[in-house]
């Protein structure tokens, strides 16, 4: 069974994310049954996963504000604000941010992926470690259904 899910922004999670960015969970499985989740990236210049696809779910990327080069099956293309790419489950892609920050909204249905973002980034709410630093375990992609076909472009 669905229900209507509200959350504030000082309710919704916030992730340190790779090179100093932050990722804010906005909605996630619990909060859709499964449905769907989406994060907003709030991320600088370079930041770049490695080329991939996933198996279990299709993405969509809205870019709010700045600029970023976005490979689709090997095909380049520049994404300006405001552009938005659909990116069907099993299609290779990555992107590279080339504005000095971006705003990034992702959208994954169905749901679980935010697991894998959560084991890579740090909760805001808890206590940062000394010299601690978000990087990305290659590990985690098979866990959650993802296939690293490249490093980042």
């Amino acid at each position: 069974m669905s229900m209507a899910y509200l959350a504030q922004p000082d309710q919704q999670q916030q992730l340190e994310w790779l090179d100093g960015g932050t990722l804010a969970m906005l909605l996630d499985g619990k909060a859709t049954n499964g449905q769907l989740m989406i994060g907003r990236f709030d991320v600088a210049e370079g930041e770049a996963p490695p080329y991939h696809k996933h198996t279990r779910e299709d993405e969509v990327f809205l870019l709010i504000k700045g600029s970023a080069l976005v490979w689709c099956d090997d095909q380049e293309y520049e994404l300006a604000e405001g552009g938005i790419v659909y990116l069907p489950r099993n299609i290779p892609h990555g992107y590279r941010i080339t504005s000095k920050k971006a705003d990034l909204l992702m959208i994954n249905t169905p749901a679980g992926i935010e697991e894998m973002f959560r084991e890579t980034g740090r909760d805001k709410a808890t206590p940062r470690p000394d010299g601690y630093e978000v990087k990305a375990d290659p590990s985690l992609a098979d866990k959650y259904g993802n296939v690293i076909v490249g490093p980042p472009r």
